[in-house]
């Protein structure tokens, strides 16, 4: 039978392979923080409070070349816009928590969590306690998140460029192995494969508007594909196009 714990402790074991994938990121974005000029106390925040492996590294970027705040705002509201989606697939399954659960659990969505606790929401069960293992989730890449930034904070002490170690192909290659199952029929398919080419070709556009095209244009692309197939549609069809 399910229970609250046992929720939460499947919650965690389903996203401890993902958090092996994140944790070169996190120990590379540590380092890219502090080699770049950002102080320790404010690259820690950074991941208490940001918590977007993404934003987060764009953000130190757009420091170390000395661009204004609005600017910094505007590009990661842009990058970290593609949760919109996130919430509005989850929306169904959560409405009924109280606030006391929504907001640490919207706070802590991550392109991970929403992967692994959109599919078990997805699978037949008693939906219950559900919402503990979309926090066992959260909780664990949260928690770790926190401590390889520690690590790359310390490490940026000894190196100069930790991105050029290439470390980072890691978390690539584990959205690569999250979105490769999702791959279930030919409305998602085209999702897919459109996004990812205008992704591409939209990549050199300033503030990363081409990852909101690229999702708009994947997200179309699979609409298309399911009305002219008949194709029910899949609980993550709008948002498993998505690269971080």
């Amino acid at each position: 039978m399910s229970s609250p714990r046992a929720e939460f402790l499947a919650g965690v074991k389903a996203t401890i392979p993902l958090v092996i994938g994140a944790l070169p990121f996190g120990i590379i974005f540590g380092a890219a923080a502090i080699t770049s000029g950002v102080s320790i106390p404010a690259t820690i925040a950074m991941s208490l409070f940001v918590f977007a492996g993404s934003s987060e590294f764009i953000a130190i970027g757009l420091v170390k070349a000395g661009a204004s705040v609005p600017i910094i705002i505007l590009t990661t509201f842009v990058v970290n816009a593609r949760h919109a989606l996130y919430s509005a697939t989850l929306a169904p399954y959560v409405k009924h928590l109280p606030q006391r659960w929504l907001v640490p659990l919207s706070f802590m969505l991550t392109d991970e969590a929403f992967v692994i606790t959109s599919t078990h929401y997805a699978e037949p069960g008693d939906p219950t306690y559900k919402h503990w293992y979309f926090l066992g989730s959260d909780g664990v890449l949260y928690v770790c998140w926190q401590i390889f930034t520690w690590i790359g904070v310390f490490a940026g002490t000894y190196l100069q460029d930790a991105t050029r170690l290439g470390l980072d192909f890691a978390m690539s290659v584990t959205f690569i192995g999250m979105l490769v199952p999702l791959v279930r029929n030919r409305p998602v398919l085209a999702a897919v494969v459109v996004g990812g080419i205008v992704a591409v070709l939209t990549n050199t556009m300033p503030n990363k508007v081409g990852l909101i095209i690229a999702t708009l244009a994947g997200v179309i692309a699979g609409m298309i594909v399911e009305s002219r197939s008949g194709v029910a549609p899949e609980p993550l069809l709008a948002t498993e196009e998505i690269a971080p």
